[in-house]
């Protein structure tokens, strides 16, 4: 609600509807027209002479609608008030009737359009209600949206996941050792195995499951996050194998010889600490710390 010398301007993004996200009506058109002409639709049926502009900003989605002054005169504040009232409701049980949204036609036809189904009116006690609530039991957002991508899981609980599901992988039925070569000698680093996250989710305990899921992606964006030690592809993990590494191509050798010398070892290497056969890499070649040491 606003004064009825209010004016506005929309710059349309997010395809959200007033109680979630936008629900496409129509397949002749694009998701972005559609909705702009729903945005469009809401103008209209709250009274306002909607315009529409493209503003020159860098990017796809620049196309702003503006509402300058009303259709009605001021004494039909409580009769508009009323028609946004049964819009919103309509809108909530997914009963609007659609039409024509175009953008500029007179607003007594567009609200005969919109707001009113076939024998559809108001219950009495939203009609009661309808200059003080327009959506009972609404809950906006919080103003601080919580992160749930697993990066704000304590740093313990994630560091104990990781080395269970490692352990997991070194300890089931090996696959053939890969060769590595250390200083001219030949040795063996196990990789070990390859599982479905369904088999590694199988040997995690259900208290660290139920938390997993509460975070958007649960285990799979976890291991992910966690790209140093694993390498989740089609649906099964493995353990990352920094020798297969592709380096760059952009640069030339000496570049690249000099910006490994310069670079700076910022977390210390999860192979160097708990893989049994230490890390693949010799120290120089390695992309995270052999020891405190190195850090910097």
């Amino acid at each position: 609600r606003s004064s009825y010398s209010c004016c506005y301007f929309v710059l349309p993004c997010c395809f959200f509807d007033f109680h979630g996200k936008y629900s496409r009506r129509q397949s002749k058109k694009t998701q972005y027209r559609e909705y702009l002409d729903f945005v469009a639709q809401v103008g209209f049926v709250c009274g306002f002479h909607v315009e529409e502009d493209c503003l020159r900003i860098p990017s796809t989605k620049r196309v702003c609608l503006i509402g300058k002054n009303r259709t009605y005169p001021s004494t039909e504040c409580a009769l508009i008030d009323k028609q946004i009232t049964q819009y919103i409701n309509n809108r909530q049980t997914c009963a609007v009737v659609t039409c024509d949204r175009r953008v500029g036609f007179n607003h007594k036809d567009h609200s005969d359009g919109v707001c009113k189904e076939a024998d559809s009116e108001l219950p009495e006690n939203e009609t009661d209600t309808a200059g003080t609530i327009w959506m009972p039991g609404f809950q906006p957002r919080e103003k601080v949206e919580q992160i749930r991508n697993c990066a704000s899981l304590p740093r313990d609980f994630v560091d104990d996941v990781v080395l269970n599901v490692a352990n997991l992988l070194l300890n089931a039925t090996p696959q053939k050792s890969c060769s590595n070569i250390h200083g001219g000698n030949m040795n063996t680093w196990n990789q070990g195995e390859s599982l479905s996250l369904k088999e590694v989710a199988e040997h995690l305990n259900k208290e660290t499951l139920k938390r997993l899921k509460s975070e958007y992606g649960g285990l799979q964006t976890l291991l992910k996050n966690n790209h140093q030690v694993f390498e989740v592809l089609n649906g099964r993990v493995h353990i990352r194998d920094w020798r297969k590494e592709k380096p760059s191509t952009k640069m030339k050798p000496e570049v690249k010889r000099r910006l490994s010398a310069e670079a700076f070892k910022t977390r210390l290497c999860w192979f160097f600490i708990h893989h049994p056969d230490g890390c693949s890499l010799p120290s120089e070649s390695c992309p995270y710390a052999h020891g405190t040491e190195e850090l910097r």
